[in-house]
């Protein structure tokens, strides 16, 4: 019998990582190559050289899955400020006549909490959110381990709510435009480099998010208070998620769910933006961790398109 490969690609601004999986969906091995910045057609170029190196590979036409950054609409379209050139575009499609094979996607962060509400813990819950805080912040909710479909394609996307007016005049943060194209959105201060910027507003001076969380171990008074203002933050969009969607457990991934600091008080963080009788979920770490996404990718390819031989 012919042996199945599935390959899950993780889709970033200035990455792509394809991983092999088996049909059990065992990872083999990975890689990555630099995001082509020139035109969609590099872009497509360099897809269709990693999939076709890993055909060659294993001998085989393996089934494809993307995780893309950005909103992959209910036509197939795709909006993405980290991929530009790819918007308005049906990449999905594109890459399918490319690669002679259909081809499975969806959001990147939405493909992370497919892959953690089929983890151990995900397994155990009716209702996982999975929250990415990396570059950007996004996420999705999976139900009896599917993934919520909406009509838009536009559930999970909380990095895009608004600020809250209550803690924008409490810490006196400044409103900075999005990315995305609109005017405040949570993501410019709750992302890994939102933390540098409320830094720089309360200080004046510029570090890194690294070095911030360096300070806070060290007692720096500026970072202490740059992440305590950032833990609120976080405190209250997640409180936000929770009125939303009302998830058992929520997933957490991405660069900043490796500060520990962030971790052990995001629950306590939560408390006072939910009504007193509602129960915060659980906050847990992502099992798969940087894998997640590409995981995610290949779970779709497998259950959407099929493992080819």
């Amino acid at each position: 019998m012919t042996k199945q490969f599935i390959y899950g690609i993780d889709i970033g601004g200035s990455k792509i990582e394809l991983a092999v999986f088996d049909a059990s969906l065992k990872q083999l091995e990975s890689w990555r190559i630099a995001t082509p910045q020139n035109s969609y057609q590099d872009f497509l170029n360099a897809l269709v050289g990693m999939i076709l190196s890993a055909d060659h590979k294993y001998q085989c036409h393996g089934a494809v899955g993307i995780g893309m950054p950005g909103i992959v609409n209910a036509n197939q379209q795709v909006l993405s400020a980290n991929v530009p050139h790819a918007t308005g575009k049906n990449a999905a499609q594109d890459l399918a006549q490319l690669i002679n094979r259909p081809v499975a996607i969806e959001n990147d962060c939405r493909c992370f909490a497919l892959s953690e509400a089929r983890s151990s813990v995900g397994l155990q819950h009716t209702r996982v959110f999975g929250a990415i805080l990396g570059t950007g912040a996004g996420g999705g909710l999976c139900i009896d381990g599917q993934l919520y479909k909406s009509a838009q394609g536009i559930a999970g996307e909380y990095g895009h709510y608004a600020l809250s007016a209550v803690l924008q005049q409490k810490y006196q943060l400044p409103i900075l435009k999005c990315g995305c194209g609109l005017t405040g959105c949570i993501e410019s201060y709750i992302a890994g480099p939102g933390l540098a910027r409320i830094y720089q507003h309360f200080s004046g001076e510029v570090l890194t998010t690294f070095e911030i969380v360096e300070g806070l171990r060290k007692g720096d008074v500026f970072c202490q208070q740059s992440f305590a203002c950032y833990l609120d933050l976080i405190g209250s969009t997640f409180a936000a998620i929770i009125m939303a969607y009302d998830p058992e457990v929520i997933v957490v991934g991405g660069g900043m769910s490796l500060v520990d600091e962030l971790m052990s008080k995001l629950e306590e963080a939560i408390v006072p933006y939910v009504f007193a009788d509602i129960r915060v979920p659980k906050i847990v770490l992502a099992e798969f961790g940087d894998a997640s996404g590409a995981r995610g990718a290949a779970i779709l390819a497998k259950e959407q398109v099929g493992a080819l031989a």
